[in-house]
C-alpha cells in the first residue's frame, strides 16, 4: 500500500503525481453484466481525451495511461523523479498494449468475466493489505483513480487466463504417471532446500528487444528495492499468468527451475529480491519469501539465539508523523491509520528509511543502540510487544504519531519441507504447462499485432526538438 496514500490519509490531500485532474463519477461493477465488456467500454469512453497508443484499431487513451500510472503509484508507494516517471509511463503503456491485445482476443473468443470473479480478486487484495472496501475506495479516490480502472485491469487478467484455458486446456493433460514421477522426484529431493517464491516475468520476443526489456526489468528492480510491494508490481507488469496472484508461483525445490533461476535462489536469503535474471523466454525477477530446509531438519529455537548487543539495549529507528500534541480528532485518527499502512510495508530499518523518503512531512531517525530503560514509558511498552526486526504498533507522543523499528535481525523465515498432496502436485504441473502455452500464445499475438505508440512517438519528437534547439543555440 502506498506511502503517498498514507500521508494523503493524514493530510487530506491527494497523493503526489497521481490523478492531476479529478476522476469522473465513480463506476462500480456492472450489475449482472460482463466485466470484459465493461473493460472495453471503459477503454473507449475517453478516446477523445488524446490517444496514447492504437492496438489493432483499438484506442488506448491518454486518460487510460494516466489512470494506470496513478494506480501503480498509489499501490506501490513509489515517488519517482522525472526520468523514472518516464520509464514508468513507458512500462505501463507497454503493459496496457499487452492487455489490450489480450482483451481483444478474449472478446474474439466470447470470453466473459462476471462481476463476482472480479470482486473475489479485489477481496483478496484488500485482505492482503488489511483494508476494508470503503478504505480502498477512499484511497483510490484520494489518488484520482476510478475503481473502474482497477476492475478493468483485474478483468483483463482473468479474461486472458480463461482464454488461454479455453484454447489450450484440452491439450494439457497431467497424467497419473506424471504426478507419480513428480512426487517421486520430490521424495528424492526431500533432502534438498525448497523455496517459496514469487516472480515477475518480462518477455523477450526477439533478440533486438533484449536490451530494452533488461532496462525495464532493472527499473522494476529499483522500484522494488525502494520499497514497492512485490505483489503490486507483479500485478501491474508481470507477463506470466501468475501476475493475477501477485506473482506467486508457490514452492519449488532446488533444481526444479532453470539453472540460472536455481543458482539465484540458492544465493538469496528470505525477504530478498533478485536482480533481473535472463532465462527461457525473457527476464525474471524473483522474490524469496521463505526457505524450507530438508525434511527432518531440526531448526534452532529463535529464543535461544544470542543477541549481538549488550543486555538491556537494542538497535532502534524511529518514524514520526509530526502532527503535534493536540491534533484534531479526525487528523489523529487518519494519521494512526496512515502509520498502520506504513508499518505493513516496513521490513527492515533500511526499508523504513527508504519509505520515509517517499513521504511528505514524515521523519526518520536512526537511534543507534539504545538502552531500553532510558526510553519513554510509551516507547518501552510498545517495544516489549515487538520482536527482532519488527515494528511497533503506531502510538501517540507529544511530537505526533510514532513507529519504533527494531533493527536487530529478525530470525530468517525458514521452515522444514513437507511433502505436498497429489492434488497440489497435479495443479502445479497443470499451471506450469499452461504458462508455456500462455507465453507462446501472447508471442504469436504480438507478432501479428499492429501497434502504434503515440506516446512514445510524441516523446521521441519532443526529445528531437529539444536536441535541435540546443544545437541551434
Amino acid at each position: 500500500m502506498s506511502c503517498a496514500f498514507a500521508l494523503a490519509l493524514a493530510s487530506g490531500l491527494p497523493a503526489d503525481g497521481a490523478g492531476k485532474r479529478p476522476a469522473p463519477a465513480e463506476a462500480g461493477s456492472p450489475p449482472g453484466g460482463d466485466e470484459v465488456s465493461a473493460a472495453a467500454a471503459q477503454a473507449s469512453l475517453h478516446s477523445a481525451d488524446g490517444v496514447a497508443a492504437i492496438v489493432n484499431d483499438s484506442l488506448i487513451s491518454d486518460y487510460d495511461l494516466r489512470q494506470r500510472v496513478a494506480l501503480f503509484l498509489a499501490t506501490s508507494g513509489v515517488r519517482p523523479g522525472e526520468d523514472a516517471m518516464k520509464e514508468i509511463r513507458d512500462q505501463v503503456l507497454k503493459q496496457l498494449e499487452t492487455e489490450r491485445m489480450e482483451l481483444l482476443e478474449a472478446q474474439k473468443n466470447n470470453t466473459t468475466v462476471s462481476a463476482s470473479e472480479v470482486d473475489k480478486q479485489i477481496d483478496g487484495i484488500i485482505g492482503d493489505n488489511h483494508l476494508s472496501m470503503d478504505q480502498l475506495k477512499g484511497l483510490l479516490s484520494h489518488a484520482g483513480v476510478q475503481m473502474a480502472t482497477l476492475r478493468a485491469q483485474i478483468a483483463a487478467q482473468i479474461a486472458w487466463a480463461k482464454t488461454v484455458q479455453d484454447q489450450f486446456g484440452d491439450r494439457v493433460n497431467v497424467s497419473k504417471d506424471e504426478v507419480d514421477a513428480q512426487l517421486g522426484r520430490m521424495a528424492q529431493g526431500a533432502n534438498k532446500p525448497h523455496f517459496l517464491v514469487s516472480e515477475i516475468f518480462l518477455s523477450v520476443d526477439t533478440p533486438e528487444q533484449d536490451a530494452k526489456v533488461l532496462k525495464d526489468a532493472q527499473e522494476l528492480e529499483t522500484q522494488l528495492q525502494q520499497g514497492a510491494p512485490f505483489p503490486s508490481v507483479a500485478r501491474q507488469f508481470s507477463q506470466n499468468p501468475t501476475a493475477a496472484q501477485g506473482g506467486d508461483i508457490g514452492v519449488v525445490q532446488q533444481g526444479q527451475l532453470s539453472q540460472a533461476l536455481d543458482d539465484a535462489l540458492m544465493k538469496m536469503r528470505p525477504g530478498e529480491v533478485s536482480p533481473p535474471i535472463r532465462s527461457a523466454g525473457g527476464y525474471y525477477i524473483l522474490a524469496l519469501r521463505e526457505r524450507q530446509e530438508a525434511m527432518g531438519t531440526k531448526l534452532p529455537d529463535p529464543a535461544t539465539q544470542q543477541s549481538t548487543t549488550p543486555a538491556g539495549t537494542l538497535p532502534l529507528a524511529r518514524v514520526l508523523l509530526p502532527i503535534g500534541p493536540k491534533p484534531p480528532q479526525a487528523l489523529l485518527e487518519n494519521a494512526i491509520k496512515a502509520a498502520g499502512v506504513v508499518r505493513q510495508r516496513i521490513t527492515t530499518c533500511a526499508s523504513a528509511a527508504e519509505i520515509v523518503k517517499q513521504m511528505h512531512g514524515a521523519q526518520f531517525f536512526d537511534l543507534g543502540v539504545m538502552r531500553i530503560s532510558e526510553l519513554s514509558e510509551a516507547m518501552q511498552t510498545e517495544i516489549k510487544n515487538a520482536g527482532p526486526g519488527e515494528t511497533t504498533q503506531p502510538f501517540q507522543s507529544a511530537a505526533g504519531i510514532e513507529l519504533i523499528v527494531r533493527c536487530d535481525k529478525a530470525p530468517p523465515r525458514v521452515s522444514v519441507f513437507q511433502m505436498p498432496s497429489r492434488d497440489e502436485v497435479e495443479n502445479q504441473l497443470f499451471e506450469e504447462k499452461m504458462s508455456v502455452f500462455s507465453r507462446q500464445y501472447l508471442r504469436d499475438l504480438r507478432r501479428d499485432a499492429d501497434i502504434e505508440s503515440k506516446y512514445a512517438d510524441a516523446v521521441s519528437k519532443a526529445a528531437g526538438e529539444v536536441k535541435a534547439d540546443g544545437e541551434s543555440q
